[in-house]
């Protein structure tokens, strides 16, 4: 941590009262310090001053910025001989109460993203409860269920580069409200192409898949926006909660809709609610928050004060078209990110996917036991993924490295859901099999302070881009596990077996993002 000054003009310091109105007592030593005039006026140089004796008298030459290490972190700006603060600096410098925080513009906007991946998962999750009575109706067997499932994915596999690529130029407010609004509508007609032919509901649920591969992009960008970087651990755990309560909503409202307006009754409601999110978003929402206007002067001075050492992550990408996929791809912290995301997908697929059929043909449970018992894991991850976020910004704060800290949350987050599928195995009754689920799902949110913030991380300038190559390869990975595990309970006649599976590759790939992950920017533009 270091105590910055920001000092105007010229300043001599004759002896140490000056210094002491600053910081108190705390006296620091400085030597053979050089102040040759500068070239511009707002340029600026840093000292680094360490505590120790005082010095008699020192002087400041043109625009200074002084850090003194080990000191808490503040900044004052100074004017002439007396060192007084302005309340901007003042206020730009304090971090905020806990009711501040709860009650600012960030948050709100956050909890609007939280709606929208509520929304997203609650319109994804409807067919796995769906597909049951479909399936029985139509006499479907296990590995057509499966294809229909993934048709999602065959949509889902299309948008995310490209809708990445839109949100790093034209920002996450706009195509967050277009993905909505195109998902929500397949969703809606959903009723109406599955009374019309199964191309008509494979496109439809194709359809939501392309939408709603802008959803985390946009997510990635709105928080980088809007959340100084000690913050957004903590907002990406309040929008992955609503994510997966997405999940929760889904499965736990999904039978009881049905039981009163048929089996497309969810699909009817859940699309309608999403033209309503829409329009209160493009209300009450802006993509930065110096264009917000009902932000206030602290909060936006808090924000942008806190962001001035990362000023390329807060403008847009426009130098080109065509993003620089190859060095992109050149890098190994890049591979950590994408094999990361690609076994999150895998097992999220999965599990949301199959486990309402795993219970009903496991333990002969009805329906709507099934999506219940399915549905407490998913509350059990939101609830967790707030508090890993709470705890990952703690570490950063008290100094553990921004890379050791995503390493402990992607081993948590990987390495926990691999043990607790063993046991999810080895249970005999459903409530037992309830329980090992919300273990493994319940650390699985882990990782989203892992590799999914790291994107942010690694390369903010083409977090966007960089977040869509991952859901690629992510989407690649859910349709080979989703299509894979019907095919591999018709052959061996056993779920076991693929769980089992999905627990290996879980360890495996915490190994691979432990050895070549990062916590710091990486050079694109270096080779090698």
């Amino acid at each position: 941590m270091c105590y910055t000054l920001s000092l105007q003009s010229s300043i001599d310091f004759h002896n140490r009262s000056s210094i002491k109105k600053i910081h108190g007592d705390r006296a620091i030593l400085t030597s053979n310090l050089k102040f040759p005039a500068l070239a511009k006026r707002d340029r600026r140089r840093r000292l680094l001053l360490c505590r120790g004796r005082g010095v008699g008298s020192l002087r400041f030459c043109g625009d200074t910025a002084v850090d003194l290490c080990g000191l808490p972190r503040h900044r004052l700006r100074v004017d002439c001989s007396d060192a007084r603060r302005t309340p901007q600096d003042t206020a730009a410098s304090e971090q905020p109460s806990f009711s501040e925080f709860i009650t600012s513009e960030r948050v709100k906007v956050v909890a609007m993203l939280a709606l929208a991946l509520a929304l997203c998962n609650a319109d994804r999750v409807v067919m796995s409860v769906a597909i049951v009575p479909l399936s029985l109706s139509r006499g479907w067997s296990k590995s057509f269920s499966g294809i229909v499932q993934s048709s999602f994915l065959w949509g889902y596999l299309i948008s995310p580069i490209a809708g990445g690529t839109l949100v790093d130029r034209y920002g996450g407010k706009v195509i967050m409200a277009w993905g909505v609004a195109l998902w929500s509508l397949a969703t809606f007609l959903t009723p109406w192409a599955a009374d019309t032919s199964l191309w008509a509901l494979l496109a439809a649920r194709a359809m939501v898949g392309v939408a709603e591969g802008v959803a985390l992009p946009c997510m990635n960008n709105m928080v980088a926006r809007w959340f100084p970087p000690t913050e957004r651990s903590r907002a990406v755990g309040i929008a992955m909660a609503g994510f997966q309560l997405g999940n929760v909503v889904g499965l736990m409202l999904s039978p009881i809709l049905m039981s009163q307006g048929g089996i497309y009754g969810p699909f009817v409601i859940f699309g309608l609610s999403g033209f309503l999110w829409m329009l209160v978003w493009l209300s009450a929402t802006s993509s930065t928050p110096d264009r917000h206007p009902q932000i206030t002067k602290f909060e936006l001075e808090y924000i942008m004060h806190k962001q001035l050492t990362s000023t390329k992550e807060n403008k847009r990408n426009t130098t080109g078209v065509i993003p620089p996929f190859r060095r992109l791809l050149s890098k190994m912290p890049t591979w950590a990110v994408i094999v990361g995301n690609a076994m999150h997908s895998w097992g999220f697929f999965v599990l949301l996917s199959w486990m309402p059929i795993y219970f009903n043909s496991v333990y002969h449970v009805n329906l709507k036991q099934a999506a219940w018992f399915s549905a407490v894991p998913w509350s059990m991850m939101a609830f967790t993924g707030y508090i890993a976020g709470f705890w990952s910004d703690l570490l950063i704060r008290r100094g553990t490295s921004i890379t050791l800290t995503r390493k402990i949350m992607q081993s948590i987050g990987f390495i926990g859901p691999g043990i607790a599928l063993i046991g999810l195995t080895t249970a005999k009754r459903p409530l037992i099999a309830s329980a090992w689920l919300s273990l493994a799902v319940g650390l699985k949110s882990f990782s989203h302070l892992g590799f999914l913030i790291n994107l942010q991380e690694i390369a903010p300038e083409y977090s966007g881009v960089l977040h869509g190559m991952c859901l690629t390869a992510g989407t690649l990975a859910a349709i080979v596990g989703t299509v894979g595990a019907g095919f591999f309970v018709e052959l061996l006649g056993s779920f076991q077996g693929f769980i089992l599976l999905t627990a290996i590759l879980y360890l495996l790939s915490a190994l691979f993002y432990n050895i070549y992950s990062t916590g710091e920017r990486v050079n694109f533009d270096a080779t090698g």
